[in-house]
């Protein structure tokens, strides 16, 4: 359980940034961890994260959302209520019948 909530941790943290990337971009690593109180180690991570999956592009003023994260977050958000759906499936696999 442990790997998993730190999984979880690393993607919420990655989705914090997204979201200040798209609210302020460009943006650069200094002022995002401002901005999320994400240490900028962590902050330099996620953008490369970011980048690796096609959500954000770097450019000399900084971090800036791709040109279709509207549909990328919309992805997003349709794949974490599927997985809601399935932790919600393994709860009642693991909840004794009353």
């Amino acid at each position: 359980m442990d790997r998993l909530e730190d999984q979880v941790e690393k993607e919420g943290r990655d989705l914090v940034i997204l979201e200040a990337v798209i609210e302020n971009g460009p943006i650069g690593i200094v002022r995002l961890a401002e901005e999320t109180g994400v240490p900028k180690h962590k902050v330099r991570y996620s953008l490369r994260m970011l980048e690796d999956d096609e959500l954000v592009e770097p450019t000399p003023q900084g971090a800036v959302p791709a040109d279709d994260i509207e549909a990328r977050v919309a992805a997003i958000n349709d794949g974490l209520d599927r997985l809601v759906e399935q932790l919600d499936g393994l709860r009642d696999v693991f909840t004794p019948a009353e």
